[in-house]
């Protein structure tokens, strides 16, 4: 044989060996493929339990999940949404009915108040083993017989049993690892406003009374099974008094829905007091006083600082009306609160002004305010201003900052330990929402403070949009430490492109 022949055989061969590697990477690929998505319908096929806890009878399902939440489905109330781990499973658990005999009980015999969490915690951590048995089973019967059924050989269904086995077991790690407990105090809730505040729960009560995870369980059942057992009269939202309610709203900019949202939330969350971080009106005509006349329609205190929409001329009508507190520059006390408020510098109407030209003049302003704001007698508890690079000079000087300006929600925590929310639009920018492919959101928030010590200890992100303000969208956030120390820290200067130095993301 010539040299030639035997290297014409050589790369045979090896061609011959490369597409056997590769056939045996794909159908080894393929085999994996096909077992994960035959157990993963296994489970959802298999998988749902039926479980009693307390008062209701919950279904739970495992599902496959990107962002792995828990998701309860309170129908027709809406939906309560946890971040309990991150793993690609997700557990819904759906309100299937109220066991009449049991709440009946539970009312009409006192101690069983005090035995329900423990009762509840017991029924439920049976329902979750109960479904992770049956998800296990039906999943890894579905990978062998999912493989089966399209290979058609044992030994593929063998394999396909074994990386079943494999995906199961490193979706339970990575469930067990990531998973956790506190999410139950910060859920994000969407459906109906009338049900909000009664699923979602009292945020001071959660974070000073409900000390386990299982009590903020029972309390978060107990609230569903009392709005499905009250369909007809929705129970009413009893204000927490060691908390003091405070409405943030801005930037309504003559959008009439604004009035209505605010009403709805000042009944339904039982407020203190609404303060409005300005740009109330567009162009600060004098027509356009009118629009203020909502205001002492409230029936509470109304804390306005002046945006850069509003003219003097706006900020004398909102004056007039009954319960306004105007603050420009001045500090005053509502709802047990000491407030400081300073009105936007600039009055910008002409849409061709760029009012963020000069970013230095606006902080070289915040400083010069919060250097006298240092020499009050006593500290303030809550600073409102109209911009946030305004806002961010005022660092160390009060433990919370509430601004608007930019039409979008952010909140940040400050070197100092200041707390730094700006809202987003409340009227949905006005006329500017038709501007863009997506409608501005209609926004503000609750921020519940402790009347002792006036901190903050929670607050409400509530978001509406589709039908007005029917359809909601609320994200309970817990303060972590509502107790820690404020101290003047380095100054917080703009940066070219408007960003912050030095502060730190929440």
């Amino acid at each position: 044989m010539d040299l030639s022949k035997l290297r014409s055989l050589t790369k045979r061969a090896q061609g011959g060996l490369r597409s056997l590697a590769v056939g045996r990477v794909t159908r080894g690929a393929a085999v994996v493929a096909v077992s994960i998505a035959s157990a993963w319908l296994g489970i959802m096929l298999g998988g749902p339990v039926r479980a009693n806890v307390g008062p209701v009878e919950l279904g739970m399902t495992a599902e496959p999940s990107w962002t792995g939440e828990t998701v309860l489905d309170a129908h027709p109330f809406g939906t309560l949404l946890f971040d309990t781990h991150d793993a690609p499973v997700g557990l819904r658990v759906t309100l299937e009915n109220i066991n009449t005999s049991r709440v009946a009980m539970i009312l009409d015999n006192p101690r069983m108040s005090s035995h329900l969490p423990s009762m509840m915690e017991k029924e439920l951590r049976e329902g979750v083993r109960t479904l992770v048995v049956r998800a296990l089973v039906c999943g890894l019967a579905g990978g062998l017989l999912g493989s089966l059924i399209v290979f058609r050989r044992p030994g593929p269904a063998l394999a396909g049993l074994l990386s079943a086995t494999v995906a199961i077991a490193g979706t339970g790690a990575a469930v067990a690892l990531t998973f956790h407990p506190r999410a139950v105090v910060e859920p994000k809730y969407t459906g109906l406003l009338a049900g909000a505040p009664s699923l979602v729960g009292d945020a001071e009560s959660i974070v000073t009374r409900f000390e386990s995870y299982r009590t903020q369980l029972a309390k978060l059942v107990n609230n569903v099974s009392q709005l499905y057992d009250t369909v007809s009269a929705l129970p009413l939202y009893d204000s927490d008094p060691a908390s003091i309610r405070i409405l943030h709203v801005s930037d309504i900019h003559l959008n009439p829905i604004a009035w209505n949202v605010i009403r709805s939330l000042t009944e339904q969350f039982k407020i203190d007091a609404v303060v409005d971080t300005g740009d109330l009106t567009d162009h600060g005509t004098g027509p356009e006083d009118k629009f203020a006349e909502e205001i002492g329609r409230l029936g509470l205190p109304y804390v306005f600082v002046r945006g850069n929409h509003d003219s003097g001329s706006t900020q004398k009508a909102v004056a007039k009306q009954k319960g306004a507190v105007v603050l420009d520059d001045k500090v005053k006390t509502v709802a047990g609160l000491r407030i400081y408020g300073l009105g936007d510098p600039r009055f910008t109407p002409d849409k061709s002004v760029s009012v963020d030209s000069d970013l230095e003049a606006l902080a070289a302003t915040g400083r010069e305010h919060a250097a006298r704001l240092a020499l009050e007698s006593k500290p303030v508890d809550l600073v409102a201003v109209h911009d946030p690079t305004i806002a961010r000079q005022f660092s160390g000087r009060t433990p919370m900052i509430l601004a608007g300006h930019s039409h979008e929600r952010s909140t940040e925590l400050l070197p100092s330990g200041t707390r730094l929310l700006v809202q987003g639009s409340t009227g949905g920018a006005g006329l500017r929402a038709l501007e863009h492919d997506e409608p501005t959101p209609v926004a503000a928030s609750v921020l519940y403070f402790d009347r002792k010590s006036h901190r903050l200890r929670a607050w409400d992100d509530i978001t509406l949009g589709g039908l007005g303000e029917q359809s909601v969208q609320i994200e309970r956030h817990v303060e972590s430490a509502p107790g820690r120390t404020i101290s003047p820290g380095p100054t917080v200067s703009p940066s070219p492109t408007g960003a912050t130095v030095g502060a730190t993301p929440p």
